[in-house]
C-alpha cells in the first residue's frame, strides 16, 4: 500500500545499517515500526485499514502480541467494535496475562506489526486455538519475509517490503566486521 510506504518513510520508520532482528537473523535494513506507533493519527489509520481486510466477517476477539500489537489490536478493535487484547512472552512463549479471556469458538482476528519469519503468528495461532476459538484471519502491517507463510488462515498484510536476512553465521555485514545493532523484542524466546 503505497501510503503506508510513504508514511514509514516520512517518519523514519525504514533503517538501514546492520541489525538483529527479532528472529535472531541478522539484516541491512530494519523497520522501526514505533516510529508510526508514536503518532496516534497514524495508529488510527492502521486500525481502520487493519480492520477494512477483514471487513465482512463476524469477529469477537482481537489479539496481538506485546508490545507492537497492543495499539494494533486496540485500534482495529475500536474500528470493529470488539475488544482487543494481546499476548505477552512470558518465559519465551506468547501467553494471556492480565486476565485476558478468549472464549471456546470466538472468531478472533489476528493483528501482527512485522512479519519475518512468522514465529510469533504461528504462537498466536496456537493461543487463539489452546481456548478452542476460531482463528479468522492474520492482518499484518509489514511483512518482510522472502516467502510467504501457510498461517492456516487467510493472512492480509498492508505492505509487502521484504528485505533480505541471513542467519548469524552467514551474514556477510558480520564477515565484514560491521558493528550490530539489536533492536526489538524485551524478553528472549
Amino acid at each position: 500500500m503505497k501510503e503506508l510506504l510513504t508514511l514509514m518513510k516520512s517518519s523514519g520508520a525504514i533503517l538501514e545499517g546492520h541489525f538483529q532482528l527479532t528472529s535472531g537473523r541478522h539484516s541491512d535494513v530494519y523497520l522501526e515500526k514505533f516510529r508510526l506507533l508514536e503518532n496516534p493519527e497514524i495508529v488510527e489509520k492502521l486500525g481502520v485499514m487493519m480492520a477494512d481486510q477483514f471487513d465482512n466477517e463476524a469477529i469477537d476477539v482481537v489479539l496481538g502480541a506485546a508490545i507492537g500489537g497492543i495499539l494494533l489490536s486496540y485500534t482495529t478493535a475500536k474500528v470493529i467494535g470488539t475488544k482487543g487484547i494481546f499476548a505477552e512472552r512470558m518465559n519465551g512463549k506468547l501467553q494471556l496475562r492480565r486476565g485476558f479471556q478468549i472464549n471456546s469458538g470466538d472468531r478472533v482476528l489476528i493483528v501482527e506489526d512485522i512479519i519475518t519469519t512468522g514465529g510469533s503468528v504461528v504462537e498466536l495461532v496456537e493461543v487463539v486455538k489452546q481456548y478452542g476459538a476460531v482463528p479468522v484471519g492474520i492482518v499484518c502491517l509489514v511483512d518482510r519475509s522472502q516467502t510467504r507463510a501457510d498461517f492456516g488462515c487467510p493472512t492480509k498484510t498492508l505492505l509487502k517490503y521484504p528485505a533480505i536476512s541471513w542467519e548469524p553465521d552467514e551474514c556477510p555485514l558480520c564477515r565484514k566486521g560491521i558493528s550490530i545493532e539489536s533492536r526489538g523484542r524485551s524478553e528472549k524466546r
